[in-house]
């Protein structure tokens, strides 16, 4: 039997009953844009990661656009970003007109590492973006003493950690602000693009709000250069729903992961784990020096696997300016890592089979 990476109707299933209900509510309601749904799911998601605000917006991208935008930063100012991220981290820094720099990761962890966060300050430098990659939190002690010894702005990019945590602190609530991406296949993800801002930045708060939304605050009466990005009344009413199940979606991937931790063979280069991280495990990755033999035997014993990232982003024609640069250690995990099964739908059996399956390559 074969075993897929994601099925998002199998994903999706338990809470179809409570969809249709809640849809028929916003149907019934003549209300599609910036209503109750929306504001009840803000006030939701901004408890559940204990910050004082959530404003919800279009899509991760735009969460993390507009996030720049409120700070103000001068055209042509600098923004650290990790060499190894998916490239809408970057796009965002381009298209709030800023220059992202490139720093590399730890290759233990995948996240940017600290130190090389510390070479690439200059003075135009006047933020970092991070990226709790794959759902594992960065190291934010050591981040936030940098961005506050250099006064560095800080946003975190949530875009795959939902419900992740530091040291007993959820990720977005450190930085300036947080960016979450809502797109399905996360561990809370709506049925169609979302996403939000967080922050505990009142001002900042408004800003978003604003920006996202024409950068109006009252109808007809544009204060700022703003966007339509708006998380409609749908989207944030499902989202609702699956938030109740956050916590027990993540302790039932974590379980996944814990079987492939304790039984895959040393041959494969296995997730960090650190006792000061909670990670949420939105992709389970290893490394293999033949990544892609590994891949086609999987697939041959039907068994699915992804890669997250088969191009890293200075290797990308969109981003053709970075193509003279080096980056080895996001270039040695680009061209090794794989993503296995571990989403919510999958049993325990499937993970056991596929460490079966890959013990015997």
């Amino acid at each position: 039997m074969k075993i897929e990476y994601e099925n998002l109707k199998e994903v999706n299933k338990p809470y179809f009953e409570y969809f249709k209900e809640s849809f028929e509510n916003v149907l019934n309601s003549g209300w599609f844009i910036l209503g109750r749904k929306v504001e009840k799911f803000e006030k939701d998601f901004s408890e559940y990661i204990n910050v004082s605000h959530c404003v919800g917006v279009a899509s991760g991208l735009d969460a993390l656009t507009l996030s720049l935008l409120s700070l103000n930063i001068e055209k042509g100012s600098k923004i650290i970003v990790p060499s190894n991220t998916y490239i809408a981290t970057i796009l965002s820094v381009i298209q709030a007109g800023l220059i992202p720099v490139l720093a590399e990761p730890d290759i233990k962890t995948y996240n940017i590492d600290p130190e090389n966060i510390e070479a690439a300050i200059s003075k135009k430098t006047k933020g970092v973006m991070i990226v709790h990659l794959y759902g594992k939190p960065c190291e934010m002690d050591k981040i936030l003493s940098i961005c506050k010894q250099n006064s560095l702005f800080l946003i975190e990019d949530c875009a795959q950690s939902h419900g992740s945590l530091y040291k007993g602190k959820k990720t977005g609530s450190f930085g300036d602000l947080a960016g979450f991406s809502f797109y399905p296949t996360k561990n809370l993800g709506c049925l169609g693009d979302g996403g939000a801002v967080a922050t505990n930045n009142h001002d900042l708060f408004n800003k978003v709000r604003m920006l996202r939304n024409y950068g109006s605050e009252i109808k007809y009466k544009n204060e700022l250069v703003g966007m339509n990005s708006r998380l409609d009344e749908i989207q944030a009413a499902f989202l609702s729903i699956k938030l109740k199940y956050l916590d027990e979606i993540i302790n039932h991937k974590r379980k996944l992961a814990s079987i492939y931790l304790t039984n895959l063979k040393s041959d494969f280069i296995l997730p960090q784990v650190s006792v000061s991280c909670y990670d949420g495990y939105h992709i389970f990755n290893i490394r293999h020096e033949r990544r892609n033999d590994l891949k086609d035997y999987l697939l041959k014993n039907e068994i699915v696997t992804e890669i997250h990232y088969p191009v890293p982003p200075h290797k990308q024609k969109a981003l053709s300016y970075l193509s003279g640069m080096h980056f080895p250690v996001s270039e040695l995990i680009h061209n090794t890592t794989l993503s296995l099964p571990v989403s919510s739908f999958h049993k325990e059996e499937d993970i056991y089979r596929v460490v079966e399956v890959m013990n015997k390559f």
